[in-house]
């Protein structure tokens, strides 16, 4: 209790006239304060409704930008599928007339008995379909006198020779095919190797 009676003395003195330290607020002062305390908030309203505004707008933007995207995506997604669709479209229009001559050389042959006949119309129609194939890009790959290349051929088979150096290709057994660089189907083969 006594302790409690000497801090409401020294309180007291603290607020006393007294008191060196103890000043007075005028009024003017009061209202000054006030006055900036009310500029600084309109300042802060300002800079929040400036930052709401800045915030729409970037958010406009990002709401547009997410709409052209999602636009593009189906675009590209549409143009993707007719691709798969009607992508082969120009390589069918040139193997049908490939196919007129195949037509052609069976009614053609139906009553010949001439075999050479028959082959030169086969040979005939297997031009014109390599030919088109090859206007596409389809291209044979090279195994002649090769090295064995596991990119562009499959060795199905090994033999040992003295024959041919080790790794080269001695015979094909299957025709491999590539459009550009791409491999469509590997060659088969027969390797070389050391006895």
């Amino acid at each position: 209790m006594e302790n409690e009676d000497k801090e409401m003395d020294i309180t007291e003195d603290l607020i006393s006239d007294n008191n060196p330290f103890a000043k007075e607020v005028p009024e003017s002062a009061e209202s000054q304060e006030t006055a900036e305390n009310d500029e600084a908030d309109t300042k802060i309203t300002d800079e929040i409704s400036s930052l709401k505004a800045e915030l729409d707008k970037v958010n406009n933007q990002y709401i547009r930008l997410a709409a052209d995207f999602d636009n593009y995506r189906k675009r590209q997604m549409q143009e993707r599928e007719a691709l798969l669709k009607y992508g082969a479209e120009e390589t069918l229009k040139k193997m049908i007339e490939a196919l007129d001559n195949i037509d052609r050389a069976k009614a053609s042959v139906e009553n010949v008995e001439d075999v050479n006949t028959v082959k030169d119309s086969y040979n005939l129609v297997f031009k014109q379909i390599y030919d088109v194939l090859q206007k596409i890009g389809l291209e044979v790959i090279d195994t002649k006198d090769k090295e064995f290349d596991p990119n562009m051929h499959e060795a199905v088979m090994q033999t040992p020779t003295s024959d041919y150096p080790e790794n080269t290709i001695i015979a094909e057994l299957q025709k491999g095919y590539k459009l550009g660089d791409k491999v469509l189907r590997p060659s088969l083969v027969n390797v070389a190797v050391s006895e």
